[in-house]
Order: C-alpha cells, then sequence, then structure tokens
C-alpha cells in the first residue's frame, strides 16, 4: 500500500510540475504576443499619423474604396449619391489601415463634398465605412472664376494662372483619366501644371493644359484640352505626350 502511494505521489507530482511548465510556457508566449485585442479596433490599436497619398486618388484602389464608402452611405440612408472624383486621399495605420477621402459627388444634380473614413485589413479581407459626412458644397462654375472675364475682355484663350483652383480640378480630371486609359500598374501623378490658359464663356470653359506627371521614377509632359460644363462637370477632350 505505500508503494502504491508513493507511486499515486511521485505520479501526481509529475503531472503538477509539466502543468506548471506548460501555464509557465503559456504566459510567456502570450506575452509576447501582446494584448491581441487592440485589432478588434482602429480606436484601440496606437494610431500612426494621418498622412497624404501623392497620385493615390488615380489609384484604381482608392476609385474602388471611395465607390464602396458612396454605396454603403447610400445603403445606410436610402440616398442616391453618385462619386464624380476623389479630391484628396490620405491614410492612416491603425491595426491595417485607416483611408481618409474626401470626395465629390453628385446629389440630385449638384456637387458636394464629403468625407469618409474606411477601414481596411487586407489579411482578413475586411472593409468597414467608418464615417461619412457631408464637408460642403461644389459653386457652379461661372465666367469670372478664372478671373480672365473682365472689362475690355475679347473673347478666346487667355493664359491664366496654373494654381488656379479650377485649372487644378481640370489638371487632376486629365491625369484621373490618363491613368484609367492605361495598363501601367505605376500610378500616373501629377507633378506640376507648367502651362495653363482658358477659353471662357457664360457658362462653361475650355482649358489647354501643358502637365508635367510622374510615373515612378519616370517623367513625362502631356498637352491636355478640357472641358468644364456649366454644372462643374470636367471632360478629357484630348491629351497627348509633349515632346518638345
Amino acid at each position: 500500500m505505500r508503494k502504491r502511494a508513493s507511486l499515486c505521489l511521485s505520479r501526481i507530482s509529475t503531472f503538477l510540475t509539466s502543468l506548471s511548465f506548460f501555464i509557465f510556457a503559456l504566459l510567456l508566449f502570450r506575452g509576447s504576443l501582446g494584448d491581441c485585442s487592440q485589432y478588434d479596433h482602429p480606436e484601440m490599436a496606437t494610431p500612426g499619423g494621418v498622412h497624404d497619398s501623392p497620385g493615390a486618388q488615380n489609384s484604381a484602389e482608392i476609385e474602388s474604396l471611395a465607390r464602396f464608402a458612396v454605396e454603403e452611405h447610400n445603403k445606410k440612408e436610402n440616398a442616391l449619391l453618385e462619386l464624380a472624383r476623389v479630391v484628396k486621399a490620405q491614410e492612416q495605420v491603425v491595426a491595417g489601415t485607416l483611408h481618409h477621402l474626401t470626395l465629390e459627388v453628385i446629389d440630385a444634380g449638384k456637387k458636394k463634398i464629403y468625407e469618409a473614413k474606411i477601414w481596411v485589413k487586407p489579411w482578413q479581407d475586411f472593409k468597414e465605412l467608418q464615417e461619412f459626412k457631408h464637408a460642403g458644397d461644389v459653386p457652379s462654375f461661372t465666367s469670372a472664376d478664372l478671373g480672365v472675364k473682365r472689362d475690355g475682355y475679347k473673347p478666346g484663350w487667355q493664359t491664366v494662372p496654373a494654381h488656379d483652383p479650377q485649372v487644378q480640378y481640370a489638371a487632376d480630371h486629365a491625369v484621373k483619366t490618363l491613368q484609367q486609359r492605361s495598363n501601367s500598374l505605376l500610378p500616373y501623378v501629377l507633378h506640376e501644371v507648367v502651362d495653363a490658359k482658358a477659353e471662357v464663356t457664360d457658362d462653361s470653359a475650355k482649358f489647354n493644359l501643358l502637365l508635367k506627371v510622374k510615373r515612378g521614377d519616370k517623367e513625362e509632359r502631356f498637352k491636355a484640352e478640357v472641358h468644364q460644363n456649366n454644372e462643374g462637370g470636367f471632360h478629357l477632350n484630348q491629351m497627348e505626350q509633349d515632346h518638345s
């Protein structure tokens, strides 16, 4: 009986030793992983700063996220917004990526600006609209917007400032359309509006632009003619590479 009791005690001791070692190893392993709960919500993760994504607004990925944001908003609010273009794209590293997008949308024929936040975790095939809010209206285009119609104005092409917002909108549209038409994996990025001319009427405008565009490390120049209608919409009439 004593031998049997001694054997039982020995087995129990061995079991407890093994169990203690297992618990210690489990705690050590958990400590090396950290608190996994931070991956449940973006606000619980240690966030990085929000930074611009140059040229990202012209990428297919950002275009897809923008459409997703508008569609999700339409579902939740029973709305009929239409995406016009991505004005600005920023991102923030959380548990995944939080995309901050500024969007131009069409609401009942009027252009408006919305700000959206989309949380993406690619390894989980996870995508969620965190925020979608109205940030202002886009004013209708008038012939005075470019400052070319004044006393003594004569119809025809006029040199206009390259930094004018309407010129920048037209240039962004041209580069975005160029990217959509190309098969390049590298996005085209607007680097500079070298020269800008405009022909303005009371309800529309034509822009003749010389653009400096980058694609990866390669820099190219393009001539573009962009039309803008009285509702503020842009259309790329023609675009060709400049070899001069």
